[in-house]
């Protein structure tokens, strides 16, 4: 073998070497990955154009307050059985997470701070609102898990069961109950996962996602919204037996720039390691930067076109590298599309401009998530 025969061998080699590599570490990654949440219902056509771009799974909302508005009325299912029909005949999984407690079931209160806007008192965990909570939970476990009526009823619908249910929605944040109590929403969490445990032992139940640092919690003594880490480890400390009534944490690392996702995850790591919970994988069930025009005193999240697709690209990289040492078991980019007066970043916040206009982070999200961009 002559010197150019032999160097192209190696060459050829190493190329084999890198390939088989790569590989390794993107099947390393755990299956449905890649996800998204989206702030409207996607239509058929747009599901379809998010499943051709890599995506996974998407986080979707069940609002009991929506759902059963009635005392004693019935939990109207319609709407999510028909976003249903439509992940499941697009090959996408749906994370549901339940919130909203109707009025009927716990009192509203106004949010302190919050200019008039109004949220429930508390959680439902006792008397008839635990009892009425639990109900919803079963009947929707009987009919979107792996035995449920919805499949009977739907035969011409790919059968794409729930396994995996989020319970509540930031509860460290007043915007979702008006006091976060996090011995309240341990019990929250305990009450949950009998009801779903018993209705299909092989559900997981996930903590609700947790706001990293909502408004500046670090700096204050006595903050209305605890840090993630702090409210964790107060649900430990004032539940016991909490420990073994959940299968996974979540967390909504927003922060103004990615390089700082590592310290938020790693307290939060931090927590399950000394509560002897460190096996526990870690869903981030919302992520995301806005691609409105920056305004650093007034929108850290909004970081322009170009910065928005530049922060996916960051976090993902870090994500990804990260993954087995964090335990990573799912990413869900907020948002799909672009909403006005949901949030202030919510109308910068989409992979896709109204008209489902695709921005340069919805082809980064791709190149990353392996799939085709149209």
């Amino acid at each position: 073998m002559n010197w150019n025969t032999r160097a192209l061998a190696t060459a050829v080699a190493l190329s084999l070497v890198l390939t088989l590599a790569f590989a390794a570490s993107a099947s390393a990654l755990p299956g449905r990955f890649w996800g998204v949440m989206p702030q409207a219902t996607p239509t058929t056509e747009q599901f379809q154009r998010l499943k051709r771009g890599g995506v996974k799974s998407v986080r979707l909302q069940i609002g009991w307050n929506a759902i059963q508005p009635l005392r004693n009325g019935p939990i109207e299912w319609d709407g999510f059985d028909e976003v249903m029909r439509q992940t499941s005949r697009t090959g996408i999984e749906v994370l549901p997470f339940f919130t909203g407690a109707p009025k009927w079931a716990v009192p509203e209160k106004r949010i302190p701070g919050g200019q008039g806007l109004k949220a429930p008192a508390r959680l439902p965990v006792s008397g008839n609102a635990a009892r009425a909570w639990r109900k919803l939970l079963r009947e929707a476990v009987l009919r979107y898990g792996p035995r449920g009526s919805f499949w009977r009823q739907n035969p011409d619908v790919p059968k794409r069961p729930v396994h995996a249910w989020q319970i509540w929605n930031e509860p460290n944040f007043r915007y979702f109950v008006a006091k976060p109590n996090p011995g309240q929403y341990g019990k929250l969490v305990k009450l949950s996962y009998g009801i779903i445990k018993r209705t299909d032992p092989r559900a997981q139940v996930i903590l609700a996602g947790l706001f990293a640092q909502p408004n500046n919690c670090i700096k204050l003594k006595r903050p209305l919204d605890p840090c993630a880490s702090d409210f964790l480890e107060q649900m430990y400390r004032r539940t016991p037996g909490v420990k073994r009534r959940f299968d996974g944490v979540a967390l909504h690392p927003y922060t103004s720039r990615y390089q700082e996702l590592e310290p938020r995850i790693e307290e939060v790591r931090d927590v399950l390691a000394s509560r002897g919970d460190a096996r526990k994988g870690l869903w981030i069930t919302e992520m995301g930067w806005s691609s409105g025009r920056p305004e650093p005193k007034r929108n850290v999240f909004a970081k322009g076109v170009n910065g928005q697709r530049n922060q996916l690209k960051g976090a993902f990289s870090l994500l990804k590298r990260k993954a087995n040492k964090w335990r990573v078991k799912r990413i869900y980019w907020f948002s799909v599309d672009d909403q006005q007066d949901s949030c202030n970043f919510c109308n910068g916040s989409g992979l896709f401009e109204e008209g489902f206009k695709p921005k340069k982070s919805w082809f980064a999200y791709v190149r990353f998530a392996g799939g085709r961009a149209k």
